[in-house]
């Protein structure tokens, strides 16, 4: 049910559920789980993109086995949303950049693997959206990310409603970072990657850190953890060899 393969600095990682339009079950995010730690431990590897087989990136968790985790069932329940908790966690601690890459729909916690990626590029028609309301649900653990990517008020509206939003509009409110034609998208997130992959590993995985590490921190703290990572990356081999072919220009 995931896919992965790795090459060119980039590690490929497919939700491959296509006909359930990719609906995420416990089996597949332990997987998930897995191909992060893989790509994590792979010297070779500077990006990690995620996207979903057939039409759909993903249409949320499989609602089959969510019923099954009901409130009749409370310990099966507190397990199955720690997992995609534990999920999310592994994401944003993760050394490596990670790219979603959109196709069709993502909706509820598809939308909330998108989210936890910390760069997301869509195809012109994709759709987003966190449609749990309409089914009596919460979108719980996907609110941590969704209120740090948009302003107060959009989170607000899109979890209330529960109506999906174009691409376009989720670029406008800065959930997402690229939209591209759908006849331009494959192409597109090649070269995303591929050009992502041409930079420092040691500063894109500095910078990640930096960036998530200073949310919520005072100026004064965040100033200093600034200088640190400064600091840090002189040390770096990239550092001294990116200084040293700009020297010699």
């Amino acid at each position: 049910m995931i896919d992965y393969s790795a090459a060119g600095g980039v590690a490929r990682i497919t939700l491959n559920r296509p006909d359930k339009r990719n609906a995420i079950t416990s089996e597949m995010m332990s997987a998930l789980r897995d191909a992060l730690q893989r790509a994590a431990d792979d010297s070779e590897v500077r990006v990690l993109l995620i996207r979903g087989a057939g039409k759909d990136f993903c249409a949320g968790l499989d609602l089959s086995e969510v019923l099954l985790r009901s409130a009749e069932d409370a310990p099966g329940a507190l397990a199955s949303a720690t997992l995609l908790g534990d999920l999310y966690i592994a994401m944003r601690r993760h050394p490596k950049p990670i790219v979603a890459a959109v196709q069709g729909r993502a909706l509820g916690g598809g939308a909330g693997i998108a989210t936890a990626c910390d760069l997301i590029i869509a195809a012109e028609s994709a759709q987003f959206g966190y449609p749990e309301v309409k089914l009596g649900f919460v979108p719980a653990i996907v609110t941590t990310m969704l209120r740090r990517a948009v302003n107060e008020r959009q989170a607000m509206e899109l979890a209330l409603t529960g109506e999906p939003m174009s691409a376009s509009r989720a670029c406008a409110i800065g959930l997402i970072n690229r939209v591209v034609p759908d006849a331009e998208f494959e192409a597109a997130v090649e070269h995303y990657v591929a050009a992502l992959a041409e930079k420092s590993a040691t500063a894109m995985s500095l910078s990640k850190a930096l960036l998530y590490r200073t949310e919520g921190m005072s100026f004064e703290a965040s100033i200093e953890a600034g200088v640190k990572a400064n600091v840090q990356a002189r040390t770096t081999e990239d550092f001294k060899r990116g200084v040293e072919r700009f020297l010699k220009r």
